[in-house]
């Protein structure tokens, strides 16, 4: 099982679901690698997920693109005139395949960010082929943000593996939206919604379990792909 993470938004929480998905995945037994392709700015998520990976990786194998600007990658290109190479990418994204069993990919802030003028993270993950976890923040805006989010990810022809809500902070407790988000998701999309990685959990959860034995499968993708309609469609 290897996952691209994206978001619905920068700031929603990827960086940690990939480092708690990893940690549980190791504590499983099994080998698994993060990669950040792009890092814009420092690389601390990259530092992170190579931490939480097995041992061996270099912060080049995990990131391979690293741009000094913290803004969105096309601007970090411009600014620092050079040219973002996908290939190296890909390439990248390959050798860790052939390293390790699981490999979880952890996009550049959300699912439309511009890499060049012609090519945004999700024509990336395309490319690369995974199926994609959408990451949300649960706060107000979150159905609007998610929703077009699933609906650009099946228009790309990827399966929707599932998305997660992470919460907003302890002052949006009592708000109206957040406590109403997860239940109004449930109704319009049709992806699995999944619960939260606690620092405190010891294993995967069972929907996570299921999630990933959904994708492992092939004789399940065309399943999993055909039921993620979102359901006024």
């Amino acid at each position: 099982m290897s996952l691209f993470i994206t978001g619905t938004d920068t700031g929603v929480g990827k960086t940690h679901t990939a480092l708690q998905l990893l940690r549980l995945l190791r504590a499983a037994g099994t080998s698994c690698a993060g990669m950040k392709p792009i890092c814009c700015g420092d690389r601390r998520d990259a530092e992170l997920l190579l931490a939480a990976g097995n041992d061996g990786l270099t912060f080049d194998d995990v990131n391979p693109v690293w741009l000094k600007t913290p803004a969105a990658p096309i601007v970090g290109s411009l600014v620092e005139e050079v040219n973002i190479d996908i290939e190296q990418i890909l390439a990248a994204f390959r050798a860790l395949q052939n390293r390790v069993e699981h490999v979880i990919v952890e996009g550049v802030g959300g699912w439309l960010v511009p890499i060049r003028p012609d090519y945004f993270v999700s024509d990336l993950a395309r490319e690369i082929g995974l199926p994609v976890l959408v990451v949300a923040q649960n706060r107000l805006g979150c159905l609007n943000h998610t929703t077009l989010t699933v609906r650009s990810i099946l228009q790309h022809r990827l399966c929707c593996a599932g998305v997660m809500l992470n919460p907003a902070g302890p002052e949006a407790t009592d708000d109206l939206a957040a406590l109403t988000n997860a239940d109004i998701l449930k109704k319009i999309l049709s992806v699995p919604l999944l619960g939260g990685l606690g620092e405190n959990l010891r294993e995967l959860p069972s929907d996570w379990r299921l999630m990933i034995d959904s994708t492992r499968k092939p004789e399940r993708v065309d399943q999993i792909q055909g039921c993620q309609q979102i359901k006024h469609d």
